[in-house]
């Protein structure tokens, strides 16, 4: 896992240039603490940041690929490619040799011996930048489901790229400026393909490739959800299911560096702990590690609410004791949510102002002490969106609605738990009518279902659950990915996701409804498929989100906060923010919730530490 960005400019030499690559290169740091590299040619600058997890000596980059003397490409890439080894024993008998034994050579001699269709025979998580010298081209290619993030900026004669925001925004030529749809798409909660919200800035879309030439940009999709006929019967659903697990987890086990899993003692993250618990102990290399988040007090003194209804903490004990992994609690406390520091840095991570507010602190909290142990970590993330494991998955109101179901579910039934509320109650009115967030999520709602694809003759709520399969897997599940990509890079963490295998997200997608729901609750397939290795209580536990504090002393400091936000008359966050609402919020006396004053506070960040310009 790295940091990559670059320059293509047709119309100048980079060779001279190299002083703002490095620029852009160094804000990449935290996504590649073991090495740096650059590569210049005339039109083109390639910057890389390398977190070493596979081949530590010969994996630098960026990595060019020589024949007679000359450059025939250069790759400056991040992510992992799990089938590296198969296709190298093709590769190698198809007449090509290698002088390392990392993936990204092999991705190199396998866009050389496939050219663009090599997008079609890899199995990883990936951001690819490829130059071709004597072609003058360059590609840039993201993986199937989007893990791995991309962003570009086209210019007059060229582009500019980088895995985050942050890397194009150094360039000079680039100024950070946002508009109203820049604005409505932080404020709608979903994220729309595509779309980086800094105007002039887009992100590469899953499974696309945009090509670079002199006469201009293009773009290209290699992979989308395809609607197929699935004639499996129960059980041998349930058996496929169970082999695309071993052999996903066997294949993403592969690292030259320690390895650990996240275990929240939830299905999902209990099911990857268990079978890569099984896979090492078999293999000799036992136990697994595995971390779980926790804060001061909470098993002890938990509360239920609409949306978590037990605490962590006593079924990740029971999994890790049923596993036998080697098992440690993070636990937090306000004071380190609440520092400064952590919340600034969560912010230069994400390159944007607000997200989950206290779950991205802890998330990047629980990373950084997780790096002190492992360098790479296998999570339980999107399970939920391939096997429909959220509760409004089940419920009639948001499946049936006219909009995004987790926004119906959100919005009307409570399932957002303690704290929930409107992320936009501190922002003044005149602001959120001019932008119009609801007529925006509206417009992405209908973009979202026109590409969902259908078999003939599904029953209606076939036909339904598919589309709302479809935009969790496509619109949801990006926000995760993102959030969780940002806060385990910005410690130099790789985490994988088993669930987002291309194969099992296909299979799954194309199982009915009732076979997915066949003993009448969420994740069926899931739990059948991975019974024989978790303790019961694990096995039959309600789905619980990811933990959030529930001291009260935080949505108190919060209070704080917001209560000098409003009394500061400097600053750059005032003009948006409805004083009067401010205030109630700072005195607890409004219906203010905790993700309101988070927004709050995070455009006010966002606005000093990066200077955007905003226009709306």
């Amino acid at each position: 896992m790295c940091g990559i960005t670059g320059w293509i400019a047709y119309d100048k030499d980079l060779t001279a240039e190299r002083e703002a690559l490095d620029a852009m290169t160094r804000t990449m740091s935290c996504r590649g603490p073991d090495a740096s590299g650059m590569w210049t040619d005339t039109h083109a600058a390639l910057g890389h940041r390398r977190l070493a997890v596979i081949d530590i000596e010969g994996g630098k980059q960026p990595m060019p690929v020589e024949h007679d003397g000359r450059t025939v490409l250069v790759t400056t890439y991040s992510g992992e490619i799990y089938n590296y080894r198969e296709l190298r024993e093709q590769l190698t008998a198809r007449g090509h040799s290698f002088r390392t034994s990392s993936d990204t050579e092999v991705a190199l001699h396998a866009y050389l011996e496939w050219g663009e269709d090599f997008t079609e025979r890899l199995n990883g998580m990936y951001a690819f930048a490829l130059w071709e010298p004597r072609e003058r081209q360059l590609l840039l290619v993201r993986d199937r489901m989007g893990i791995k993030p991309l962003y570009y900026y086209p210019t007059p004669d060229g582009v500019i790229f980088g895995s985050e925001p942050k890397a194009i925004l150094a360039h000079p030529a680039v100024r950070p400026a946002v508009d109203g749809e820049g604005l409505a798409e932080l404020l709608a909660f979903t994220k729309t393909p595509g779309h980086a919200v800094y105007r002039g800035m887009y992100e590469v879309r899953p499974g696309h490739v945009v090509r670079v030439r002199p006469e201009g940009l293009t773009e290209r999709r290699y992979w989308a959800l395809e609607a197929r006929e699935h004639t499996d019967d129960q059980e041998t659903t349930v058996r496929r299911v169970r082999e695309l697990l071993d052999d996903i987890v066997e294949r993403q086990l592969i690292a030259d560096v320690p390895l650990c899993t996240l275990l929240s003692g939830g299905l999902d993250s209990s099911v990857i702990t268990a079978l890569a618990a099984r896979r090492l102990g078999a293999a000799g290399k036992g136990p697994v590690r595995s971390f779980a988040v926790d804060f001061v007090g909470q098993t002890e003194n938990f509360q239920a609410d609409a949306l978590r209804g037990t605490p962590d903490g006593p079924y990740a004990h029971a999994l890790a004791e049923h596993a036998r992994s080697d098992h440690q609690d993070i636990v937090l406390d306000t004071a380190a949510l609440m520092d400064g520091r952590n919340r600034d840095a969560v912010l230069f991570a994400r390159d944007l102002p607000f997200g989950t507010g206290e779950s991205d602190t802890s998330l990047y909290l629980l990373f950084k002490e997780i790096r002190k142990h492992s360098t790479v970590a296998l999570s339980g993330e999107s399970a939920d969106e391939v096997f429909g494991g959220y509760r409004w998955f089940h419920d009639e109101d948001a499946v049936w609605g006219d909009t995004f179901p987790w926004i119906t579910a959100f919005g009307t039934n409570g399932f957002a738990g303690r704290g929930s509320g409107s992320r936009t109650g501190l922002l003044r009115r005149d602001l959120l009518d001019r932008i119009d967030i609801r007529g925006y999520r509206d417009a992405r709602y209908r973009e979202a279902l026109a590409e969902v694809p259908h078999l003939p003759g599904e029953s209606r709520l076939e036909h339904r659950m598919r589309e709302v399969s479809y935009l969790h897997l496509t619109r949801f599940v990006q926000y995760l990915l993102d959030r969780k990509d940002r806060a385990s890079m910005a410690v130099g963490l790789e985490v994988r996701v088993p669930f987002c295998d291309h194969r099992l997200v296909e299979y799954v997608f194309n199982t009915p409804w009732s076979l997915k729901t066949f003993d009448g609750r969420e994740k069926s397939l899931l739990r059948a498929a991975a019974l024989d290795v978790l303790p019961e209580s694990v096995a039959q536990r309600v789905k619980s989100p990811y933990p959030s504090t529930q001291d009260t002393r935080y949505t108190d400091a919060l209070r704080d906060r917001v209560r000098a936000l409003a009394a500061d008359s400097s600053s750059p966050a005032r003009p948006l923010i409805d004083q009067e609402a401010a205030e109630q919020a700072a005195k607890g006396t409004g219906h203010q919730s905790r993700q309101g004053m988070e927004v709050a506070l995070g455009l006010d960040s966002w606005l000093r530490r990066y200077g955007v310009e905003l226009s709306v």
